[in-house]
């Protein structure tokens, strides 16, 4: 009898894997009867990390949207799976055991019945609680396994992982081949052994197409028992995204696999949807080249779901870079110079911080650790001169134990600034504090929601709820989009000032926009935020080391600095968020805080003024 392979759309990680943004819930409900109708989807990813976050940054409820996308599907028969980072959540950094138990009841009640739950170190203690928190709140827990190439990742490494998983109550396994650099003989032995091992346990395989060895590994992983593949749709199939369900499945038809037919009819509606979403907004940041197939990527292994939003931090981070070589005299970058750049780098970096598997939050981490010190020699400085406090976590254990060892360097810089190396359970690290969120709440005069879903979003994501509380968040993407049309429109002319008109919590504001490089007019973007207390005399201006977002503080219950108080120099002031890290910026000087001249969670630029001491 023919072996019957099952398909699953990953709709959403299309999308985290083309560009910047996701289709908003109007959107999502318009497509979800079409997907139904081509009637080839055993499963459907539902959401994740980089679903909730993005739904908040552009200012819509992500548990409307979760719970809209899913009921289609739960009607249908159609099973819906999410992904989540264990220790991580669906954020960039650990989670509190009370806020991680949460988030499973709140999604299946939501509606998801399956949690694919990976660490992004492959220590199965983070992995191991998440099946134990899915299973308690009634959903499948599907461990996944974090494909990577090294020489500590091998093939007896993966199988014994995913033995240990399986026997830590692990319903299904699916290998997550998030950067596609997953050999595909390789891939095929793991499944192989899975299969023979464990013939009842459910194998699933996700891979990226970036660098070409998908198509391959799909085939080989069927051949060696997988149950069911993750495939991707036009207009957002291939590049940085996931192989075609067309191609897949003709290519495991003609391999004598049994496989579900294809609406064709329903695939083109679905097809001229997603067109139709791009042509809105969702287009304007989505990088041409992440479109495409590249080789390149199998020496860095950086994973579609990052590549997604590289290109668009790659932008800035050029104008900067440049700026330094410039001021140094040396001759400036193109793109396609810092992206080969930046390859190399991550491919020096990784192996000395320890081979962790390029996922999220670990392939940000890598990737900012090698961005940082591109940035620094441009400057003029050493190596590992800027790290972030999230990159020390990882380095340090407290996210989980690294696969290698760590490069003598490292350590010695680690000792030099005291910091200590941790190997015990990551969770201990992070104590419970949903009854603060609760507080919280309460005093905003906050409904909790249904299923105390609003609760958890802002315990899972606490700056970025407060943004979408307030209206900040929607604001601040309105301005984005008009920029971003505006640049499109522009066509290469010179492009003008222009004034978008936006609505917050019912009353309306003009927003001047501003193009190009605007550090010059700081001043003018910051004299709202300013506080400032008497000063008498010279003061000390403490500058960005690089462009992001300001806060003074990175966790809820850190207190921030205010005025008047006095600092001791290495004392930390404020923290700059870039490409999802936060850069702890301390004092290089003692002193008396007399000025505060950003608003906390505004944008800032390479050497804008942070503080300012006496």
């Amino acid at each position: 009898m023919k072996k019957e392979i099952k398909f699953s759309l990953v709709y959403r990680d299309m999308w985290q894997s083309a560009g910047k943004y996701m289709p908003r819930v109007d959107q999502l409900v318009r497509v979800a009867p079409e997907i139904i109708k081509m009637g080839c989807f055993a499963r459907i990813e539902t959401n994740g990390g980089g679903f909730e976050q993005i739904n908040l940054l552009f200012g819509e409820n992500p548990n409307h949207a979760v719970r809209a996308w899913t009921k289609p599907f739960n009607e249908a028969g159609i099973q819906t799976h999410m992904l989540d980072r264990s220790l991580n959540g669906i954020r960039m950094n650990p989670v509190p055991a009370d806020v991680r138990k949460l988030f499973y009841k709140v999604k299946k009640a939501q509606g998801v019945d399956i949690a694919r739950s990976f660490c992004g170190l492959n220590d199965p203690r983070n992995v191991t609680a998440s099946i134990r928190y899915a299973k308690e709140a009634g959903m499948i827990a599907q461990a996944a396994l974090s494909i990577t190439v090294s020489e500590v990742h091998t093939e007896k490494y993966f199988c014994n992982l995913a033995d240990e998983l399986i026997a830590n109550g692990a319903d299904e396994i699916c290998l997550k081949d998030m950067a596609g650099i997953g050999r595909p003989a390789t891939l095929g032995k793991i499944v192989k052994h899975i299969k023979t091992n464990h013939p009842d346990i459910l194998v699933q395989y996700h891979g990226q197409t970036g660098p070409g060895f998908t198509p391959a590994s799909i085939l080989e992983v069927c051949r060696n028992g997988c149950d069911i593949v993750d495939v991707g749709m036009e207009p957002l199939s291939w590049g940085t995204g996931h192989a075609d369900v067309i191609m897949v499945r003709e290519m495991l038809l003609d391999a004598g696999f049994k496989v579900p037919d294809i609406d064709i009819a329903a695939y083109m509606k679905v097809r001229a949807l997603t067109q139709e979403f791009m042509d809105d907004f969702l287009g304007y940041f989505i990088p041409e080249s992440n479109r495409r197939l590249q080789s390149l990527l199998i020496a860095s292994g950086l994973p579609g779901g990052m590549m997604g939003s590289l290109m668009n931090d790659l932008k800035d981070n050029l104008v900067s870079i440049n700026r330094s070589l410039s001021k140094a005299g040396k001759a400036e970058l193109t793109t396609d110079d810092l992206l080969i750049q930046l390859f190399k780098e991550v491919a020096y970096v990784w192996p000395r911080v320890g081979y962790p598997p390029l996922v999220t939050p670990f392939s940000q981490y890598v990737k900012n650790l090698a961005m940082f010190n591109i940035m620094q020699l441009s400057k003029g400085k050493e190596r590992w001169t800027m790290i972030a406090d999230n990159i020390w976590d990882m380095i340090l254990g407290k996210a989980g134990k690294l696969p290698g060892a760590v490069d003598p360097a490292i350590k010695a810089l680690a000792k030099e600034q005291g910091r200590e190396f941790y190997t015990g359970d990551p969770q201990a690290l992070y104590p419970d504090q949903l009854d603060e969120f609760k507080k919280e709440m309460q005093a905003n005069g906050w409904e909790l929601g249904k299923d105390n879903e609003e609760l958890f979003e802002l315990a899972m994501h606490p700056e970025q709820y407060r943004a979408y509380k307030s209206g900040k968040a929607k604001a601040d993407f309105e301005v984005e989009l008009a920029q971003a049309k505006a640049q499109k429109s522009a066509t290469g002319a010179q492009l003008q000032p222009e004034t978008v008109t936006v609505e917050v919590n019912g009353e309306k504001y003009v927003v001047n926009i501003a193009y190009g490089d605007t550090s010059d007019s700081a001043d003018s973007k910051t004299s709202q935020a300013a506080q400032t207390s008497t000063v008498s005399g010279e003061a000390h201006e403490v500058v960005s080391p690089l462009e992001g977002k300001f806060y003074l503080t990175n966790n809820p219950g850190d207190t921030p600095v205010k005025l008047g108080d006095v600092v001791k120099r290495g004392d930390t002031l404020c923290y700059i968020e870039s490409m999802k890290t936060y850069n702890a910026i301390v004092a290089d000087k003692d002193g008396k805080i007399v000025e505060i001249c950003i608003a906390n969670g505004e944008s800032v630029f390479e050497d804008d003024v942070l503080f300012k001491l006496q």
